[in-house]
């Protein structure tokens, strides 16, 4: 197989970046696609300090990506990194590839500083939850809500 190389987003691949999150949303039940505003979210974490957007790519191709995002825990005392938007092209699922991408997005996270990695999924989402058990995340008996600012 043609080697997979991690890197930072660019501009360029917002893109092939809003067609992975097509694929994520397919089966999550909370969103939708929606081209212009996911391309809107990914431009803002650009380069934005605080966050990193990372993507796999095989062949010039991305075939992967994940964002991370750091907030302040109080529960922690220190910094958290929120990691979301995991997504591997079905193609190229069970190579690795995401487990790439989160080790990526934890050895940014500890250079900034971060003590503590929590992402979201959805809870529907088997093959995910499992595949985050064996990355060593644990369910918490918290609850995402949210609502939107109008």
């Amino acid at each position: 197989m043609t080697e997979i190389t991690l890197r930072e987003a660019t501009h360029e691949d917002i893109p092939a970046m809003v067609r992975l999150l097509a694929q994520l949303f397919a089966i999550e039940a909370d969103f939708a696609i929606d081209p212009a505003v996911q391309a809107r979210g990914l431009a803002m974490l650009l380069g934005r300090e605080g966050s990193v957007v990372l993507v796999a790519e095989r062949e010039g191709r991305v075939i992967g990506m994940t964002t991370a995002q750091l907030t302040v825990s109080t529960a922690c005392g220190g910094l958290s990194a929120g990691i979301e938007d995991v997504v591997v092209d079905s193609a190229h699922r069970g190579k690795g590839v995401g487990r790439r991408l989160i080790a990526a997005a934890e050895a940014w996270a500890q250079a900034q500083g971060a003590v503590r990695l929590a992402l979201l999924a959805d809870e529907t989402n088997g093959p995910a939850l499992d595949f985050y058990g064996r990355l060593g995340f644990v369910r918490t008996r918290l609850v995402w809500l949210a609502r939107p600012l109008a």
